[in-house]
């Protein structure tokens, strides 16, 4: 397998790519910047100069054009012979040339508008190769037009250029290792709170998720990490504590119709029995496995439902014709215990579903109401459409109640408010988290709203359906 790179040397290379990057796009512009600016300085200087060549300029007795080096003794005569100068007639004839550019020529034959009302710059290359920039003045000296060519040498800021390019060269180097040195104290700087919450996150298993990451307080991306391991770990603790009671109280629950059976298979092989005997034992047999069918199959379809392998089919129902249906089942169990079931509300609400969950669901709410309920009592199933976006469907039992501290717990799996009593009523404690389970599938909720004495309601939230026309 591939060696993988560590984080921290990834973050070294990217800083010191990026200071090299950085040090190459400031260096290149920089001397681009210096360049441009000694050769506009350079540009600047040579029309300084040609207004001075101006005042040197004179034709002497024999008409010839000459230039005094001695005019008002100004130092600026002095430099001015170091440029290149050339005067020439308008037509191009060459009148004079400096003792610099000898017998070389500056540019070609002199356009119509050169040097008229500006200075003309441009560069040019000399014969010799030598880079200058070159202006030209028109001028008229005792009353002949003339044109003045003045070029200085770009060479220097050639040579300032390379020298500056050989000093950042030369720097490169130690630039690049100081960088270096200091992306690697800071990556380790950084990465150290992580690296913490990594050896410590290493340290949790599943026999201490109640431990923690430690936080640091700053509220930077590095806390928000923690707290959201933080969150991961008390959600994985309560999944497990959920796990390990459900493996608990189903054994629990497996155990005890399994002990039934054998206990009355070993009564019964004690001794010879009538044949109406054992086909008594047996019925009891038959009704503990039936028992320990029904729990099975609550357990699977809450595993199914945990694992999301269950599909939904969905159609348009009817939610007064689902009550209906519901109430149809379970009357006969009202009218064993000498209870009434009623019905009301909105006939046209309307919910998008599947039909046997959500069936199966409001089962278990109302078969819970009158296994709850004393004998005479009146369990009142309500339907509401007019609750906006939701079809609302209440269960309203005459039963005891549910005291404050159930109330939170009513939904939890094999939970019980009263152990004994649901045991003998034949449940599991399974039922009402099913029917919450299948009406959140559904997008829906489930509540109740309960007092010891006073009975509870059982309120259904499902998302409604218009009618179409």
């Amino acid at each position: 397998m591939a060696r993988r790179a560590k984080v921290g040397t990834t973050l070294t290379r990217s800083y010191v790519l990026l200071a090299a990057c950085i040090m190459l796009f400031f260096t290149a512009g920089t001397g681009v910047v210096l360049f441009l600016q000694m050769r506009a300085q350079a540009e600047h200087f040579a029309i300084e100069d040609i207004e001075t060549v101006e005042g040197l300029l004179a034709f002497d007795a024999k008409g010839d054009l000459v230039v005094r080096e001695n005019y008002h003794n100004h130092i600026e005569s002095k430099r001015v012979l170091d440029h290149y100068l050339e005067v020439l007639t308008p037509l191009g004839t060459i009148l004079a040339r400096n003792e610099r550019l000898g017998t070389a020529e500056l540019g070609e034959r002199p356009a119509p508008d050169e040097g008229v009302g500006g200075y003309s710059p441009r560069r040019i290359r000399l014969a010799d190769g030598t880079p200058v920039v070159l202006v030209s003045r028109f001028h008229v000296l005792d009353g002949h037009p003339i044109l003045i060519r003045l070029a200085l040498s770009e060479e220097s800021a050639h040579r300032v250029v390379e020298f500056y390019a050989i000093a950042a060269a030369l720097m490169f180097p130690l630039v690049i290792a100081a960088a270096s040195l200091i992306a690697r104290r800071m990556t380790s700087r950084i990465l150290a709170p992580v690296q913490n919450i990594a050896a410590r996150a290493s340290q949790i298993s599943s026999s201490n998720l109640n431990e923690r990451i430690p936080t640091y307080g700053t509220g930077d991306e590095i806390d928000q990490l923690a707290e959201i391991f933080n969150e991961t770990l008390t959600r994985l603790e309560e999944s497990f504590r959920q796990l390990r009671q459900f493996t608990s109280d189903a054994s629990h629950e497996l155990r005890t119709p399994l002990a039934a059976i054998r206990a009355i298979g070993e009564v019964g092989l004690e001794r010879d029995r009538t044949n109406q005997e054992y086909r008594e034992m047996v019925g009891s047999m038959l009704e503990e496995v039936g028992r320990l069918t029904r729990l099975v199959n609550d357990l699977l379809m809450i595993s199914r439902g945990d694992a999301g392998s269950i599909r939904l089919n969905l159609t348009s129902i009817r939610v007064m014709d689902m009550v209906r249906d519901t109430v149809a089942l379970l009357e006969p169990l009202a009218e064993e215990k000498d209870q009434i079931l009623e019905i009301s509300g909105d006939r046209d609400a309307m919910t998008h579903g599947d039909p046997i969950f959500l069936r199966q669901a409001l089962i278990n709410v109302v078969d819970n109401a009158i296994k709850y309920s004393p004998a005479g009592a009146i369990t009142r199933v309500r339907v509401n459409g007019n609750s906006g976006s939701a079809v609302e469907i209440c269960v309203t039992d005459e039963g005891p109640g549910i005291a404050a501290e159930h109330t939170p717990h009513i939904f939890d799996r094999f939970y019980r408010v009263d152990a004994g009593r649901s045991r003998d009523a034949g449940g599991f404690g399974l039922g009402l988290a099913i029917s919450q389970w299948a009406i959140g599938a559904h997008q829906g909720s489930i509540t109740v709203s309960s007092a010891p004495g006073r009975g509870s309601t059982f309120r259904i939230l499902l998302p409604v359906e218009e009618i179409s026309d």
